[in-house]
């Protein structure tokens, strides 16, 4: 379970399967929000199962979405989601991530890894990334750790690289 699925407004006693999240997910709500008091008490009832992913399955997420380029708007919360399900399913169980998030779920598809959408439509095919400067146009490979171009300064956007027929 990502941050966005509480959001959303995910009730964990809705379904009978078994949840997984990782500390950090409780950890991104501010204050006491109807989201907060429902991942506490599935929490404290035992229905959501917390569980910090190993730093083997960590290490494969931060790669893989470095491949895709997602790493850059990938949060730390975001990086042990995908890793616990990777792990998760490295263990014979079948994850699906519930999240809205389209990095998680770009970088989900590009590990195999099956994620639901709750508010959003989701994405529908894998996306590569390209930053690059909306004010003089220059390139950046996706991974490229500025948040500025070096030419003029400019905050640096991303998009989906385009298909070649």
């Amino acid at each position: 379970m990502d941050t966005s699925a509480f959001v959303a407004g995910f009730d964990p006693f809705s379904i009978n399967e078994e949840q997984y999240t990782v500390p950090l997910v409780k950890e991104e709500f501010a204050g006491k929000t109807l989201a907060w008091t429902r991942i506490t008490t599935a929490m404290e009832s035992g229905k959501l199962r917390v569980k910090t992913p190993d730093t083997f399955f960590v290490e494969k997420v931060k790669a893989a979405a470095s491949a895709v380029g997602d790493l850059f708007y990938l949060s730390e919360t975001d990086i042990q989601v995908l890793a616990l399900a990777l792990q998760l399913k490295a263990q014979g169980y079948a994850p699906l991530i519930a999240t809205d998030d389209y990095s998680i779920q770009n970088v989900a598809k590009h590990l195999n890894v099956e994620f639901a959408s709750l508010a959003t439509f989701g994405i529908r095919q894998p996306l590569r990334w390209i930053r690059y400067c909306p004010a003089c146009h220059r390139k950046y490979p996706a991974d490229y750790e500025s948040k500025t171009c070096i030419v003029c300064g400019t905050e640096l956007k991303r998009k989906p690289l385009r298909k070649t027929s």
